[in-house]
């Protein structure tokens, strides 16, 4: 089975054709089996931890000044060394996992929960229903991402929340579109006929054998999801539409960076690249490896 990839964050005009891979995936695809899903796999377990005990692991006060040391490098008090204004590299790059993932985690949750919903009610339902929620979601197809968190923003003011919102807006129809078509197919399957007959409602055929039966397949998608709406995160605090300084955050880190990177100061920019890169990669091969062993399984 194959699956959608988005990219809500780029201009759209028209909803892409659905369970079709993208060629720069294929790569993705062949990796995502044997040793390096299972790397994969441990990096985020890795990331998740390090976002969880961020405050025990980090050396120093990620927002705490010293202008007594601006681009340090690499010593034993500073492993990753010191931004433009003395902060400790490391330390921010650890509390930065924190925003890094928990603003792609609350885009992933809201818009899945969501695009699952009307996805099933869309299938289920048919008719005027699935006429109606089908052409709603081709309607946020046409607003790029990063346009809507831009807008909103500018409304509302800078900060995590309006991006959130946001991004999970313009991702609901991406997941939305799959499960609704999944979904369709599932109903066609004799089983569903089966528990109608023996008088079983919709939403109890739905919620305890339909839904079972597809979240695999969006579980897949979402691990997708996550590493999207991690770069499209990142990209708007580094145009200062989200995370706003001295909180850190990836994305803020790059923008900050630049300065240094003049100065020949390369670390303040480089290693929140890295870990964006690093995460993106692997939420990209856990989600194509997971996709392909459904597809295997339902073959």
């Amino acid at each position: 089975m194959t699956l959608t990839t988005p990219s809500p964050g780029s201009p759209a005009g028209a909803a892409p054709a659905p369970l079709r891979r993208r060629p720069g995936l294929r790569l993705l695809r062949r990796l995502g089996q044997g040793p390096l899903f299972t790397g994969s796999v441990a990096v985020l377990a890795v990331l998740v931890l390090v976002a969880l005990l961020a405050p025990a692991l980090a050396p120093y006060d990620p927002e705490v000044l010293d202008l007594s040391s601006p681009l340090a490098g690499t010593t034993g008090d500073h492993l990753l060394g010191t931004d433009q204004s003395g902060r400790d590299v490391l330390s921010r790059l650890l509390h930065g996992a924190r925003t890094g993932l928990l603003g792609p985690l609350l885009v992933v949750g809201v818009s899945t929960l969501l695009g699952t919903l009307l996805g099933v009610v869309a299938a289920w339902r048919g008719g005027w229903a699935d006429s109606v929620l089908s052409r709603s979601m081709d309607m946020v197809f046409a607003i790029p991402g990063l346009l809507l968190a831009i807008l909103l923003v500018s409304v509302t003011g800078s900060g995590m929340t309006a991006p959130v919102i946001a991004m999970a807006v313009a991702y609901t129809p991406y997941v939305g579109r799959l499960v609704r078509g999944i979904a369709r197919q599932e109903k066609a399957r004799p089983y569903i006929e089966a528990y109608r007959v023996q008088g079983w409602s919709g939403w109890s055929v739905c919620l305890r054998h339909l839904l079972p039966n597809i979240a695999p397949t969006v579980f897949a998608q979402s691990a997708m999801n996550f590493g999207y709406a991690l770069m499209d995160l990142a990209a708007l605090s580094f145009l200062g539409f989200g995370v706003q300084p001295p909180a850190a955050d990836w994305g803020a880190m790059i923008n900050e960076g630049q300065s240094a990177v003049q100065q020949g100061a390369m670390l303040p920019a480089l290693a929140p690249s890295a870990c964006i890169v690093l995460a993106v990669v692997a939420f990209g091969i856990v989600g194509e490896g997971l996709a392909d062993r459904i597809a295997r399984r339902e073959r």
